[in-house]
């Protein structure tokens, strides 16, 4: 094989054409034994990967700097820059490797950590003007595609990079595709780019003042070494068009596009997978919901940003809901500014989005949703520490985020039918904006009655009461809680435990009323803690006799973590937490 044999880019050079092409071939087949073997992004990375040789072979990293949008597409330039042994290895050694482009995983080929969307220009536009300003003259080289051309940074990146008017080269990989379907106007005219070959009068690269080259054939080595030697060195702003195939080479990925964009591992062979047995998500339970509900209310929107998976809406549930599903591609800003803009016109609007991604919204939620006080509903999903874990998908911040926006009502259901009651009410409600943490425990359901009205002044609920020891434990740590209650019981403590329901601020008679028979509180929240539910309670103790306990992770940033390892390192495993409350006890 060549490709083991490749330990830098440097090692391509001396290639033909056509051990070129058996590089790509091998660079495929060591894709898809990684992603069959360990899961991960199958169709951006087999779409890119005769591009990703071309560009190696044309340019001279790590001279020349690459870039990649998302990153999601960069196993081919992994392959390339000696970290072979992570896609033809075991799962052991697959897993040394990032899924993401990573400097700490080699510093001299991964240029940034990159793992949300539309970055890739701007961070490109930086190293442009470092390396005018040092007055060297390496190329600069943005990779961007799978929809990332939606999101606001983009724009801005290329606006950016048009004034600085040096040499960049800009990359659009265009599949057709976002991890969904596109969406957003700028699609439009990639769409009239690609019928006529690059050449119909309306440019939107053009207008922005990029020099701009066309190629259909996205998939060809030899074209793709043709256009990237006729811009290497450019002095110029440059986009480079190429119509390529997400999922290349590998027939599931290319007949079912939206499914292969991210899989579990499969067998290669057909893309078969393990019968998994089926189990309840909220995905599922809230898109089927909402169809009900639309059918009764017209003015009731599902609103998703590129990721219409985190509210499970399928293809066949976004035809079945038409116009009362809205996806605006992968543009978190603008889904904030929508939802609140709806709200305002006499909608009622739920947008669904992964609690990493919206990281992405601070500053809308705060001016354009919250100063406005308008009735939108925000589902967050996936908050917690057992969900995503590379260390620019973690999910731990959520909760510091929204808290510390005025006017936001934030709540923390436990199970299933608090979920729905919370959902129920937060729609009907016309005062403030109100966002939901979905349980990322699994779906949990009770038989107990649950409150179908709520109020913009929290108030907790105590599940039990007893002496000595309150529990406060938010959300999907609800259950943990009541486990160290029964942990405590054992020992002959009997431990109040409390839902608290609000994120956003405390119930200050409950805590209040906690002083006559505890001396400790002990707060629970599936996120860091920094900044969190738990410390927010801690400062109203304050001055007080009362101890607290505060029980979350430590701000960090964590990469492939192992969920219950994290937990135990951060003493968040229940006996951890019932050993640590005994002895504050006993002192």
């Amino acid at each position: 094989m060549y490709i083991e044999k490749i330990q830098s880019p440097a090692d391509l050079k001396g290639l033909s054409l056509a051990e070129l092409k058996t590089v790509a071939d091998e660079t495929r087949a060591a894709v898809l034994n990684r992603v069959s073997k360990h899961g991960g992004h199958v169709g951006p990375n087999l779409g890119v990967v005769e591009a990703t040789v071309a560009l190696h072979y044309v340019f001279d990293a790590p001279k020349d700097k690459f870039v990649f949008d998302v990153s999601h597409q960069c196993y081919p330039h992994k392959v390339l820059t000696g970290r072979a042994s992570g896609f033809l290895g075991e799962v052991s050694e697959m897993n040394a490797i990032s899924g993401y482009s990573s400097p700490s995983e080699s510093p001299e080929y991964d240029n940034f950590e990159v793992g949300h969307t539309s970055t890739s220009i701007s961070l490109a536009t930086g190293l442009q003007k470092a390396r005018d300003i040092k007055g060297t003259h390496e190329n600069i080289i943005a990779i961007i595609g799978d929809g990332s051309l939606s999101g606001g940074e983009a724009f801005e990146g290329l606006d950016e990079a048009s004034e600085l008017g040096t040499g960049i080269i800009i990359v659009v990989n265009d599949n057709e595709m976002s991890i969904a379907e596109n969406h957003g106007g700028i699609y439009k005219n990639l769409r009239a780019l690609r019928e006529s070959h690059g050449t119909c009068q309306h440019n939107w690269f053009k207008a922005w003042g990029f020099e701009y080259k066309y190629l259909e054939e996205g998939n060809d080595v030899e074209k793709l070494i043709e256009v990237f030697r006729s811009v290497k060195d450019t002095d110029k702003p440059t986009v480079v068009h190429i119509h390529t195939e997400k999922g290349h080479g590998f027939a599931p990925a290319v007949a079912n596009k939206e499914a292969w964009h991210y899989g579990a591992p499969f067998n290669p062979a057909d893309g078969s997978r393990p019968e998994m047995p089926a189990i309840e998500t909220y995905e599922q339970l809230y898109s089927d919901w909402m169809l009900r509900e639309m059918k009764l209310d017209p003015t009731l929107i599902a609103v998703t940003a590129g990721t219409p998976s985190a509210a499970g809406f399928s293809p066949d549930k976004r035809k079945e809901a038409g116009a009362q599903h809205i996806d605006m591609g992968i543009a978190e800003e603008q889904a904030v500014a929508m939802i609140s803009g709806m709200a305002k016109g006499g909608l009622r609007p739920v947008w669904t989005v992964y609690s990493t991604f919206i990281q992405r919204t601070y500053d809308q939620i705060a001016q354009d949703l919250c100063i406005n006080s308008n009735p939108a509903v925000i589902n967050v999903m996936w908050g917690g520490t057992g969900t995503m874990n590379d260390i620019t998908h973690i999910c731990m911040f959520d909760i510091p985020m929204l808290c510390s926006i005025p006017n936001l009502i934030y709540l923390a259901p436990t199970t299933c039918e608090e979920y729905f009651a919370m959902l129920r009410w937060a729609i009907r409600q016309e005062a403030k904006p109100i966002a939901i943490r979905v349980p990322s425990n699994g779906v949990v359901h009770t038989t107990e009655d649950v409150d179908e009205e709520y109020s913009y002044t929290p108030k907790y609920k105590v599940a039990h009461e007893g002496s000595q020891v309150a529990i406060i434990a938010a959300g999907s740590f609800y259950q943990k809680g009541e486990n160290v209650a029964h942990l405590l019981a054992e020992k002959g403590i009997d431990a109040t435990l409390i839902n608290p329901r609000y994120l956003h601020a405390v119930d200050a008679e409950a805590l209040e009323s906690l002083k006559a028979r505890h001396q400790l509180v002990v707060t629970l929240e599936d996120g860091c803690k920094d900044g969190g539910f738990g410390e927010r309670i801690a400062s109203y103790y304050g001055t007080s006799d009362m101890k607290v306990l505060v029980c979350g992770v430590k701000k960090n940033l964590y990469d492939r973590f192992d969920h219950q390892q994290l937990l135990a390192d951060n003493r968040l495993l229940a006996n951890q937490i019932a050993d640590d409350i005994l002895n504050i006890i006993k002192k």
